[in-house]
């Protein structure tokens, strides 16, 4: 069953917004995501309301909410390639389905640009195909969202990687690698549209495939085996060899007889604490957080708690 909390994002989330915000309660923007200002006014509602004050939207307080019964999240809906994307693009980007398809960030570690719900960048020439290829395929929505500043746009991507990182460097603050209005909202727009989107589910496409082959090398079979390694796929690259040999080692210690769910749940925590310890030293506790928290269908991530199950539908099963 359906339930909504902090942390929770996507269009039922909204819903609830518009809702609380009819009553009174809830005086924040409307933007699909469950934060402290939306939790605070389910508590007052739930208060009013002679409810279990928890701050969450289960089907008791949404039927008291709307008089109807909760539905599943609108992403529940989508392929698993495209949750697994959600969940790592909430990761990457600190923002919800689907504002994490929009996400952007300076140059905080070299890379010039990141943008996008896998946070292609400019330094690793990531990035640039999925624009030109924008450009390409949509001219007309790219003129209306660049308009003035296309031309220095374009300029810039068909310019070699020294113009191209001098020009990210021009539109972002040189120490907070905020970037500068307008290009944030012009590329915040950008990454709402449909279209963009599209480009962004392509592009990911191979790296999924990739972390499907990486389930079957480890003998993984679960939708949270396939999150798992489509966020490394996504964050770390790969896993390399040394690696890889230490993992199986550690499956085969593993105690016999364990039922097939317990022992893929051992698994995916080894394989999640491996890779954490093969990752650069400043972010190794970082990437093994948002690795165990895949493993074991929850954790908080970056202040924000996950439930895989009830936010993204992703399950221990097959």
């Amino acid at each position: 069953m359906a339930t909504y909390r902090l942390g929770s994002s996507g269009e039922e989330v909204r819903q609830i917004q518009v809702k609380l915000q009819t009553q009174g309660l809830y005086r924040g923007p409307i933007d699909g995501a469950f934060g402290g200002g939306t939790e605070a006014a389910v508590k007052t509602f739930q208060q009013k309301a002679g409810l279990e004050v928890d701050g969450a939207i289960g089907p008791i307080t949404w039927k008291a909410l709307f008089n109807a019964k909760i539905p599943a999240p609108s992403l529940f809906s989508k392929p698993l390639a495209y949750r697994c994307l959600a969940l790592t693009g909430a990761f990457e980007t600190n923002s919800g389905f689907p504002d994490c398809f929009a996400g952007l960030s300076g140059n905080f570690d070299g890379q010039g640009i990141s943008f996008g719900v896998c946070q292609w960048n400019f330094g690793q020439g990531s990035l640039q195909p999925l624009l030109k290829e924008m450009i390409v395929q949509h001219p007309d929505i790219v003129q209306s969202i660049f308009r003035q500043q296309h031309d220095v746009l374009t300029t810039a991507l068909n310019g070699g990687k020294r113009e191209l990182m001098s020009f990210a460097a021009s539109i972002q603050h040189p120490v907070r690698h905020t970037i500068n209005e307008p290009w944030r909202g012009m590329f915040k727009s950008l990454g709402r549209t449909g279209e963009f989107q599209t480009i962004e589910q392509k592009y990911a496409a191979t790296l999924y495939q990739s972390a499907l082959d990486l389930c079957s090398d480890f003998g993984l079979w679960s939708q949270r085996a396939a999150a798992l390694m489509f966020d490394i796929k996504v964050q770390n690259g790969s896993i390399r060899d040394l690696t890889r040999a230490q993992i199986l080692a550690d499956f085969a210690s593993l105690a016999t007889g364990l039922p097939r769910a317990a022992l893929e749940m051992e698994k995916m925590k080894i394989v999640a604490n491996r890779r954490a310890e093969a990752a650069n030293s400043r972010w190794v506790e970082d990437v093994r957080t948002r690795k165990l928290c895949i493993a074991n269908g929850e954790g908080i991530v970056h202040g924000v708690r996950y439930n895989l199950e009830e936010q993204f539908g992703i399950t221990l099963t097959k």
